[in-house]
């Protein structure tokens, strides 16, 4: 493991049965870095972190966290760890600063640095008033907050976050990337698995993951770059009656809804403008504007996926 790597991990599987969870995973994770897991559910992001936070043995493979042999020292590494899963693992019958006193004790904090560790959970949760309220008396975003400011009680030197966001409004999701923000440039190492494409763009590094595999891996604007075809939106009146007239034409490789605009993937931006206008108005749809633009991470990781899956069918066949 390099000195500058907080993980390192090479061929990692997970196999359940006849069923291949985690496929031959290969990565490195510097740090003091935010690194994203990016995948859709079930592609193999939560079993791929439970192998990292030694809550799960690999099948096969190899790797390192915070120094530590994933294999044989698991143990070592949840107490070099913080770990937040998707789902609420505080006490909703507990007051919140006694949700913080229990992760103290569970974490070993000294007990000469217990109050001031929770005096700051507190303040960075923005609970400091709210210290009496019932965990379970508490928003969503609130309880998300406090399970952050519990996983990190310790000063872990790695924290792992598996779908934190998952259910929780845009305000307070755009508010937690905030207090992750925070943490990094403290130097604390941040990996953190999602499936909400806009939080993508907050990470120093992206691993996309697909059906157990990692199809792609690099910084937002490198993975950007991966799209050898142009991007163009489309507002449009109906455009979900627009949408489905495009994909019946075969005039863009793909179409999706995007907001309230379409994204349509063409060859060449010049020539599919003229094309797309002329098609939509002689459909009868009023087009508001069609421009090319710098694809999304969304368009990305649609055009990596639908590649994967060709690759995949065309292997099935030979």
């Amino acid at each position: 493991m390099s000195a500058g790597s907080a993980v390192e991990v090479r061929d990692l599987t997970r196999v359940f049965g006849d069923f291949v969870a985690v496929d031959r995973i290969s990565l490195s994770v510097e740090k003091g870095q935010v690194f994203g897991f990016l995948g859709p559910n079930g592609a193999g992001k939560s079993t791929t972190i439970r192998m990292l936070c030694g809550l799960l043995l690999p099948s096969s493979g190899e790797g390192r966290v915070a120094g530590f042999d994933v294999m044989t020292e698991s143990e070592t590494i949840k107490r070099h760890i913080g770990y937040m899963s998707q789902k609420f693992s505080l006490y909703d019958d507990l007051k919140v600063e006694e949700n913080i006193d229990f992760y103290t004790g569970i974490y070993n904090v000294p007990k000469a640095k217990r109050q001031a560790r929770k005096d700051w959970v507190l303040e960075m949760a923005g609970l400091t008033d709210k210290r009496n309220n019932l965990t379970g008396s508490l928003a969503g975003g609130w309880k998300q907050r406090l399970a952050l400011g519990c996983a990190v009680l310790h000063e872990p030197q790695i924290l792992f976050l598996d779908e934190p966001t998952s259910g929780v409004d845009p305000l307070s999701r755009r508010q937690f990337w905030d207090l992750i923000a925070q943490m990094s440039h403290r130097g604390t190492t941040v990996f953190v698995t999602t499936h909400y494409m806009e939080e993508a763009e907050y990470c120093d590094e992206l691993a996309l993951i697909y059906h157990g595999k990692m199809i792609a891996k690099g910084k937002p604007a490198e993975l950007k770059t991966l799209i050898p075809e142009d991007i163009l939106e489309i507002h449009v009146e109906r455009s979900f009656e627009a949408l489905e007239q495009l994909e019946a034409s075969k005039l863009a490789q793909e179409v999706a809804l995007f907001g309230d605009a379409l994204h349509a993937v063409v060859s060449d931006a010049a020539t599919a403008t003229v094309a797309l206008n002329s098609f939509l108005a002689q459909q009868g749809f009023a087009v508001q504007s069609i421009k090319q633009v710098t694809p999304s991470m969304e368009d990305v990781f649609v055009s990596l996926i639908e590649l994967e899956d060709r690759r995949s069918s065309e292997g099935a066949q030979t």
